[in-house]
């Protein structure tokens, strides 16, 4: 168990980065019971300002004192940034909440975990998508699958340019697959577009795992359109997931919530994963909905996909 910081009856929060995923994490500290948003970190000290000040915190441009302002801390920044500023966070003695991916080397991810573990702290990862498994039931189902696709599509944009499309959408997609099988891959085949350079826009990737899971995903941000679906075969059936309509079909025998959009944490799996990491922070929980561990997993598996894009 992570130990107890040392927090006042409310938790002080902090936001490194004032872009979009920095404004949702801002709101949701804004909301959260036992929680506030007391500061925004951001290199442009107009973009902190104008996310922090309409939510009652103060802006910062400068890391360290930014730091001193906060008990825990959200990491939304680009993904470079990751590992910098979740190291100085945890070195500073806070809480941490690491959007995806973790950091973008395994050297990065295990110094992390290490340094968590050494100060027992919480370290956070925000693969989201297993909330949304969560509220539907397919942790419980009681078979492990044999086969799963995912596609992940995106329209091109300014955002996330700074990695290759495996580690800003596969990513979600590989992690679930782990989350799923509990297995080992041992085999990665993948093939890779380059449009805007210099990282991978678009790759479609094969996976077999040790327990005789195939695995086959696709993740674009060059597409005319958004796609996010998923089809998980099981030896007794199958389940289809549309991620965006929040839709699914299910032929095996095991009973999933189809009104899981109607519960806490199918409605806003982002406020339900801050929220147990706001109660992990304050030594109320003692699992975290994705440890960092899990997320080195998935980084891990992502860095072997791009390596066989490279090799292909």
């Amino acid at each position: 168990m992570s130990k107890t910081l040392p927090v006042s009856e409310t938790l002080e929060c902090g936001v490194v980065g004032a872009g979009v995923f920095g404004g949702y994490h801002a709101h949701q500290y804004a909301k959260l019971p036992g929680a506030r948003l007391a500061a925004v970190f951001d290199p442009h000290g107009e973009r902190a300002e104008a996310l922090a000040g309409p939510l009652g915190g103060r802006a910062f441009t400068d890391l360290a004192a930014f730091l001193g302002a906060v008990d825990a801390v959200s990491i939304t920044s680009p993904a470079t940034t990751h590992a910098g500023a979740a190291l100085a966070a945890l070195a500073a003695g806070k809480a941490v909440y690491v959007e995806k991916p973790l950091a973008t080397t395994l050297d990065d991810a295990e110094a992390l975990i290490a340094r968590a573990r050494a100060a027992g702290l919480p370290l956070a990862v925000g693969h989201q998508e297993r909330m949304v498994f969560r509220a539907m039931g397919l942790f419980d189902v009681p078979e492990k699958p044999v086969r799963l696709e995912a596609i992940r599509r995106g329209t091109h944009g300014p955002r996330n340019l700074d990695v290759s499309c495996v580690l800003d959408l596969m990513i979600h997609d590989l992690d679930l697959a782990l989350a799923l099988s509990g297995a080992e891959a041992v085999s990665v085949e993948a093939d890779a577009r380059v449009l805007h350079g210099p990282f991978a826009d678009e790759v479609k990737a094969e996976a077999i795992f040790d327990d005789g899971l195939i695995a086959l995903f696709e993740a674009s941000r060059i597409a005319e359109a958004r796609e996010r679906r998923m089809r998980i075969v099981y030896p007794s059936g199958e389940v289809e997931i549309d991620f965006l309509t929040r839709a699914f079909r299910n032929t095996t025998p095991f009973a999933l919530d189809p009104d899981f959009n109607e519960t806490p944490v199918g409605r806003d799996p982002l406020g339900a994963a801050l929220g147990a990491f706001v109660a992990a922070a304050r030594g109320e929980l003692d699992r975290l909905p994705a440890e960092a561990e899990e997320g080195a997993r998935a980084l891990d598996l992502a860095l072997a996909v791009e390596q066989a894009a490279e090799a292909g």
